[in-house]
């Protein structure tokens, strides 16, 4: 009698709270820490940074109840990869795949790992980004950037063991940053200070660019439609990879009910942290702490206000275990996409491969070589700024998917339909086209960049097609 044996597969391992806690996880990094500072500094009121992460949530909540649909039309690995394929073409899901890939993922891996030490040498000083190890005059490579290599790696390491011990870190982590969020914000409340509220409330709506220095310089009409795109890049990067519960699709219990499920509860649950951490901040420090943070640590900052001396500490350990639990997220999620690409022919083939723990373990490892490139490159920051348009763009283009794949098959089964829909979505296009139209006008210096990344992927594409073409003509004559 012969053991019977079975084919390597993707596990359907992953429940709603799983889910939930992926998004929201993936979602909550370092950012909603510190951004608040330079989004403060573009529009210059209290109420037009909360108006910004309103704005944020708002697009970020239409977009992830529009991928409902999609995600319930094709629950399987690979996520938005899948749903530009099947709306557009190979091609337009490759740019997709190769931006993931050079960029996307893998520099906000990079940029969660470095936050991750900074924060860290609040506790062990000696891993201060501040500790220069090696100074080859074009590189230095600092203790900051060694920890956070180390952590890469240590969280690969975890996933490629397979599915329940990455859930397990997601689960525990997200629920103890939710909570350990939950307690600022309410702590926050109750330590305002009513002076600094009025004060910083009197002029709420009048925006203008407001200096370190406190000098005001008011705005014409489109410059000021211009700064709240410039400061929404910081809002959106921080609220960002909320769509990487639908790459592991394909390890979702019930993927066509509880995908579309943790994008709503995910997203909803960060939106509301996110707005109620940014009117603690305005309860406890001026506009002129918040802009003068010590390098842009409006968390820091407030938790002195929230917890005295001891404030830096509690912020430190927050912040840790925040990005310990995403960069998990992200670490999970991202090479489910390379696995998809390679089953197109479309990445490398042995991304397209799972071990014996039936998990695709060489995308996990090459998607750790190139963050950690990008932690030692020290260049992490620019290219994220530089991929925030496309980013956005590729929502807007997934989202018109919708509505290309309602005339392209009308008689697909569709458990769940994008809520609003034709209004949502369509409102939700013409805001991303407007934010992406005025980082063109107004930070071009980023945004040209960004989109050469994703050009450079064309001649990738059908380079990597005319190899799959081949090897196929040589199969077929032997």
């Amino acid at each position: 009698m012969t053991k019977e044996t079975s084919k390597p597969h993707l596990k359907h391992e992953l429940s709603l709270l799983d889910g939930t806690m992926l998004v929201a996880g993936s979602m909550i990094g370092s950012g909603i820490f510190i951004v608040s500072a330079d989004i403060t500094r573009n529009v210059g009121s209290a109420g037009w940074l909360i108006a910004v992460w309103l704005i944020t949530g708002f697009m970020t909540l239409t977009a992830a109840l529009s991928y409902g649909e999609l995600s319930a039309m094709f629950p399987k690995a690979g996520g938005q990869y899948i749903y530009l394929k099947e709306a557009y073409n190979k091609l337009i899901a490759f740019l997709y795949g190769w931006s993931f890939f050079a960029v996307i993922q893998t520099g906000t891996i990079a940029a969660v790992g470095v936050a991750f030490s900074k924060f860290t040498a609040y506790l062990i000083p000696a891993v201060s980004e501040d500790n220069i190890l090696f100074d080859a005059g074009f590189v230095k490579i600092s203790a900051a950037q060694i920890v956070s290599i180390v952590l890469i790696f240590f969280l690969t390491f975890i996933n490629t063991r397979g599915v329940k011990g990455g859930k397990l870190i997601q689960t525990t982590f997200t629920l103890t940053k939710l909570l350990s969020l939950f307690g600022l914000i309410i702590f926050g409340f109750l330590a305002f200070k009513s002076d600094i509220w009025t004060a910083n409330w009197a002029n709420a709506w009048d925006m203008h660019k407001l200096a370190k220095d406190g000098t005001t310089t008011d705005y014409t009409m489109s410059a000021a439609l211009g700064a709240i795109a410039i400061a929404m890049v910081g809002s959106i990067f921080s609220s960002d990879a909320w769509n990487n519960v639908t790459f592991i699709a394909g390890e979702m219990k019930n993927p066509k009910r509880d995908v579309a499920l943790s994008l709503f509860f995910g997203t909803m649950i960060v939106t509301i942290i996110y707005v109620c951490a940014n009117i603690v901040y305005t309860g406890v420090l001026s506009l002129h702490d918040i802009v003068n943070a010590d390098k842009d640590r409006v968390a820091v900052a407030a938790s002195f206000v929230i917890f005295g001396s001891k404030g830096a500490l509690v912020i430190a350990v927050m912040i840790m275990i925040s990005t310990f639990g995403c960069n998990n997220g992200l670490i999970l999620a991202g090479s489910r996409v390379y696995y998809s690409m390679a089953k197109d022919g479309l990445f490398f083939k042995r991304t397209g491969t799972l071990n014996k723990f039936d998990v695709p373990e060489f995308g996990l490892w090459i998607q750790a070589v190139v963050a950690s490139i990008l932690c030692l490159s020290g260049k992490y920051g620019d290219l994220l700024d530089m991929i925030s348009f496309v980013v956005v763009l590729f929502y807007v283009l997934t989202i018109v998917g919708i509505f290309i794949l309602r005339k392209k098959m009308p008689n697909a089964e569709r458990p769940y339909k994008a809520f609003g829909y034709p209004v949502l979505p369509v409102v939700y296009i013409i805001m991303g086209l407007a934010f992406c139209t005025l980082l063109i006008i107004y930070k071009p210096d980023f945004t040209w960049p960004g989109l050469g990344i994703v050009l450079i992927g064309i001649p990738i594409y059908y380079i990597s097609q005319r190899n799959v073409n081949n090897e196929d003509k040589t199969e077929v004559v032997s």
